[in-house]
This record gives structure tokens, C-alpha cells and sequence, in this order.
């Protein structure tokens, strides 16, 4: 999650077939409460299409008066998106929302200008405990967009499209796949798809999508022979239509699009394609001056202390 001192993860030591560009095994580090594994960015790959942030949060098991306290934060020139296999979630944000997540529906969060937002356990869901398994996707928004009025956008899981034929479950988060087109609107060409898929099942994956990748979540897949596990970020190599096949029935996200029109920054909570707007977020956020969480006004994450630059990031290219 945004709030996680995750590091970055590191590259598979193997050589995979040709139609898997880049496997990165993310690293996973136990918070205390939850396990999270970072896939995105990582210092051989930074984005795809436009996302440049990739958090696996859990599976975790909360007992009674545990959960999370993800305290207001800011973000700026980004859209964020929360999506859940199990448990729930407490959105606020400086807009006024208060929304529930929970699995198979979606919050998608434009920052735009700027925006600040907390993710909570509900008092009444630590009542009773929970288990908690999801994934937080930051994606970068094209530089005409990145100073945009900020929204928020709920989508129940009623509301996705689903897809099911011949042992492959697919609900369709964003753009299209299987002749089916998802209610969310995306800022740029974004591909998110969260695919089920029986044992001894396969399914096509046509180069409809620039930049496309894989993020196994369970069961054991099979790409031209070569297996791979749940936990791992396989990139797809651009123009080449592949197939999966499921060893074990098997879970996994595939996602992409078309890439930004130029590298973005990263530091901390913000992105954007201009690093001087960073250090004036960064400035903005330390002396107060984003608008607070109604509800949420008595607490926040302060600045960190890190000084360091911005990173810069594209797809497939190194940091400097």
C-alpha cells in the first residue's frame, strides 16, 4: 500500500522463454499486522502501460480490534485503484467519500491536483475480525490530465463485467477483453483483468495492448512450456499473442496498456512528469495546505524525512 516502506523487489535469476520479457519476484516484508510484496516499480522495470505502482497487500488474518490504520495521506497526478479477493476496506478522502471496498468491486481515485485520502478497518468489522487479501495499483496520468480536478469512482462488483466460457472466469476492472468493456473510464488505454482459470485450462492473450503483464496470485501457470508460481510479475513481450495454461487451477491479473508519452517521478505518495511539482507537493503537503479528511481531520502521515530525488521511471528502462 501507498503507506508501506517496501523496498524494491528484485529480477528473476533465470532466463524465461520469449514471450516473457522481464519475470520479477517481488520482495515481500512483514509490517507486523500484514505481509506486503511490491512488483511495481522495480529497478529493471518501472511501469506497464500506466502503471507504475503494484502492491500486493496480504493475505492476512486479523483478529478482533485489529486492522488497518492507513492514516491521511496525499497524492498528487496519479490514479489510484484498490481491489480486493477478500476482506473490506474504509475509503475517506478530501472529497467527502466515505466507501466501503470489497471483493470483486473497485475505487478508483484520479488525484489530479491533489488529493488526500485514509483506508481504515470499520469499527464494526474489527468487531468481529477479518482476512484481508487484495492488490493497490497506482496508475500515471497523461501530462494534460495530471492537473485535473480530482474524483473518486465507485464500481460495485455488479457493475464489472464477467466473463465465462470453456474454464476461464474473467471480470473485466478496466478496457476490454473477451468482448466485454468495463464502466470504468480510465484516463489513458488501460487494461486490468482479474482471470480464474481451471487445471488443464488455456486462454489466448492477443497483443490488443501495447504494454502487457501478468501477476500470478495462486495456482501454477505455464507459458510455452516454462512454469511459474504464485507472486510473480511476468511482462509480456510487446506484439507477441501468448498462451496460458493453467497447471493447477489458477488466479492471476492481467494488466497493461498503452505507455506514457514520457518518463514520470516518483517519491513517496507522488508522481507526476515534472519533478519540480513533486518538491512543491512535497512543500504544500508540510505545511498543511491540501484539504483534510471529513471525518478523518485529527490525523496524518508527516513528510518523510528522506531528501532524496525523485526517480525517474518509463517502461522497460533503468533508473538513472
Amino acid at each position: 500500500m501507498s503507506w508501506s516502506p517496501c523496498p524494491d523487489p528484485v529480477l528473476g535469476d533465470r532466463e524465461t522463454v520469449n514471450a516473457v520479457e522481464t519475470l520479477i519476484v517481488p520482495r515481500a516484508v512483514d509490517l507486523g499486522e500484514m505481509e506486503v510484496r511490491r512488483a511495481l516499480p522495480s529497478t529493471k522495470r518501472q511501469m506497464v502501460g500506466p502503471f507504475i505502482f503494484f502492491d500486493q497487500m496480504g493475505p492476512a488474518e486479523f483478529l478482533t480490534d485489529h486492522g488497518i490504520d492507513v492514516r491521511p495521506h496525499p497524492h498528487i497526478n496519479l490514479a489510484t485503484l484498490t481491489y480486493l479477493f477478500e476482506g473490506e476496506i474504509l475509503h475517506r478522502d478530501s472529497l467527502g467519500t466515505e466507501q466501503t471496498i470489497r471483493p470483486g468491486a473497485v475505487n478508483w481515485m484520479k488525484a489530479g491536483q491533489g488529493i488526500v485520502h485514509s483506508e481504515r478497518t470499520s469499527e464494526k468489522k474489527k468487531q468481529t475480525g477479518q482476512r484481508l487479501f487484495g492488490l493497490q495499483t497506482w496508475m500515471a496520468l497523461p501530462e494534460a490530465q495530471e492537473e485535473s480536478a480530482p474524483e473518486f469512482i465507485h464500481h460495485g462488483s455488479d457493475n464489472l463485467p464477467l466473463f465465462e466460457a470453456e474454464g476461464i472466469k474473467a471480470r473485466i476492472i478496466a478496457g476490454q477483453a473477451f468482448g466485454k468493456t468495463s464502466a470504468l473510464k480510465t484516463s489513458s488505454e488501460t487494461l486490468y483483468g482479474d482471470i480464474e482459470l481451471q487445471a488443464g485450462r488455456q486462454m489466448p492473450i492477443d497483443a490488443d495492448y501495447e504494454e502487457r503483464a501478468l501477476y500470478t496470485i495462486s495456482g501454477e501457470i505455464e507459458i510455452a512450456g516454462d512454469r511459474f508460481e504464485p507472486g510473480q510479475l511476468l511482462v509480456l513481450r510487446p506484439g507477441d499473442a501468448i498462451t496460458v495454461r493453467a497447471r493447477s487451477t489458477a488466479r492471476f491479473m492481467l494488466f497493461g496498456g498503452a505507455p506514457m508519452g514520457g518518463p514520470r517521478y516518483i517519491w513517496w505518495n507522488f508522481v507526476s512528469s515534472r519533478p519540480e511539482r513533486i518538491e512543491a507537493a512535497k512543500e504544500e503537503w508540510a505545511r498543511g495546505r491540501f484539504d483534510t479528511v471529513p471525518g478523518d481531520e485529527e490525523d496524518f502521515i508527516p513528510l518523510p524525512q528522506d531528501r532524496t530525488k525523485p526517480r525517474r521511471a518509463m517502461g522497460g528502462v533503468y533508473y538513472p
